[in-house]
């Protein structure tokens, strides 16, 4: 179990997942840069934010709500969360339903969000969730995810690997690869051309000409 001060936040998950490296910046050395997606996914998440609430009496519906896990040890906020009652007045049937900018991705990067918004649920409610949901801006419709054991398992051991980067609070290298780090808010911040594959290249040149200077000042005098 962890303590109040260990948490993580879920959404270092997911830039963990797209890069250490933009993990180590963003939530250890606290550098940020906005760019125009950064910026579209804030703005649609400020304006989820004051979307009407709607309210029955055997369902509910929580915008922004705070959640958190004290046995995986995240911390964060839902964008939606959806809950069914039993007509005693129990939660039923939970469901998150997370809001992103552009179209459903082929990789693991948002469903492990998702998934950690459920661990965090089922801690709090006690309860199985099964699935989750996704609205993305430019599909404009909600498509289900479910919440399966691979997925649990790959997101259990994001957050593993992340607690373990976090406490040895290193700097991790950049590695340069066009696609990806061309569309990353922080390329200017990051410079992986500059230290990445190259820096160690460079960093063996200064060293090699740092011991040839030592030499000739050693021989001349």
């Amino acid at each position: 179990m962890y303590t109040e001060d260990d948490l993580l936040q879920i959404s270092a998950l997911q830039h963990a997942l797209f890069c250490e490296r933009q993990y180590v910046l963003i939530h250890l050395e606290q550098v940020w840069e906005e760019n125009s997606f950064t910026a579209e996914g804030r703005v649609l998440h400020e304006r989820v934010d004051t979307v009407h609430r709607e309210s029955r009496r055997l369902f509910k519906q929580e915008y922004g709500m705070a959640v958190r896990s004290l046995q995986f040890g995240l911390v964060g906020k839902c964008d939606l969360v959806e809950l069914w009652y039993t007509k005693d007045g129990n939660v039923e049937k939970i469901s998150p339903v997370e809001f992103k900018r552009g179209r459903k991705k082929a990789d693991d990067i948002d469903r492990v969000q998702l998934c950690a918004q459920v661990l965090c649920l089922e801690e709090m409610f006690g309860i199985t969730i099964e699935n989750g949901q996704f609205y993305y801006l430019q599909e404009r419709r909600r498509t289900n995810e479910v919440i399966d054991t691979p997925l649990r398992e790959k997101t259990i051991m994001l957050i593993e690997r992340v607690m373990e980067i976090c406490e040895k609070g290193e700097t991790i290298a950049a590695i340069y690869k066009k696609r990806k780090c061309d569309n990353c808010s922080l390329l200017d911040l990051c410079m992986p051309k500059t230290t990445g594959a190259g820096y160690k290249q460079v960093d063996r040149f200064i060293k090699s000409q740092l011991r040839i200077a030592e030499k000739n000042n050693a021989e001349t005098s």
